[in-house]
């Protein structure tokens, strides 16, 4: 059995390192230190990952810092069918992984900070309006995409679909009827009872 321990409280992107250890099944421990916790900037979290930041996990004595970095490695590592069945597929599964953290992750979470989360008089209306513009083509090409395919990548869900998943979570927040086959793939796999778990961790009533 594998030794894992996952560092960063749950309400944070260490979700979806939860939902993806769950997915495979693997029992794990968890350190749910927050982000704002003055520990993180020095030992022992800074021997583990340097840059002060959760998540990050330690894996059979490998720490690993990045939640898509860590997901496509826990892919790799335990052999499922969420991982790349080929070199073809593996090339895709990151070309999807990082297409959502470059073109979709900054703005949507933009759009999210200053509609619901900010103090109401810290957000900025007209900086929620230019970051929810600036998804609407990306998020455009990824309905198109699936529009041929059920999932991203080898017709099946794999780390591809959580990832982009994953970065996509503010989206279930956003009415999207121009956009049904991103919109139905998201709710599919936020509906997957690993995701479920992830989402209830993080203190979502779902």
């Amino acid at each position: 059995m594998a030794s894992i321990k996952l560092y960063g409280v749950a309400a944070s992107r260490s979700f979806r390192n939860i939902w993806m250890l769950k997915e495979l099944g693997l029992a794990f421990d968890h350190d749910p230190i927050a982000f704002n916790d003055p520990a993180l900037k020095a030992p022992p979290y800074t021997d583990v990952n340097p840059n002060g930041r959760i998540p990050f996990i330690v894996v059979d004595g490998m720490p690993l810092f990045e939640s898509l970095a860590i997901n496509l490695y826990l892919a790799e590592k335990f052999g499922s069918s969420v991982a790349g069945a080929n070199v073809e597929e593996r090339g895709q599964i990151s070309q999807w992984t990082l297409w959502g953290a470059t073109s979709v992750e900054t703005d949507l979470g933009n759009w999210a900070y200053h509609t619901m989360f900010l103090p109401e008089a810290e957000r900025k209306p007209e900086v929620a309006k230019q970051s929810l513009e600036n998804i609407k083509k990306p998020l455009a090409i990824l309905d198109g995409e699936l529009a041929k395919r059920e999932y991203l990548v080898g017709n099946r869900f794999t780390v591809a679909d959580l990832n982009v998943a994953a970065v996509c979570y503010r989206a279930l927040g956003l009415d999207m009827p121009d956009k049904p086959h991103f919109k139905a793939w998201l709710a599919k796999c936020w509906a997957r009872p690993a995701a479920l778990e992830a989402r209830r961790a993080r203190g979502d009533k779902v």
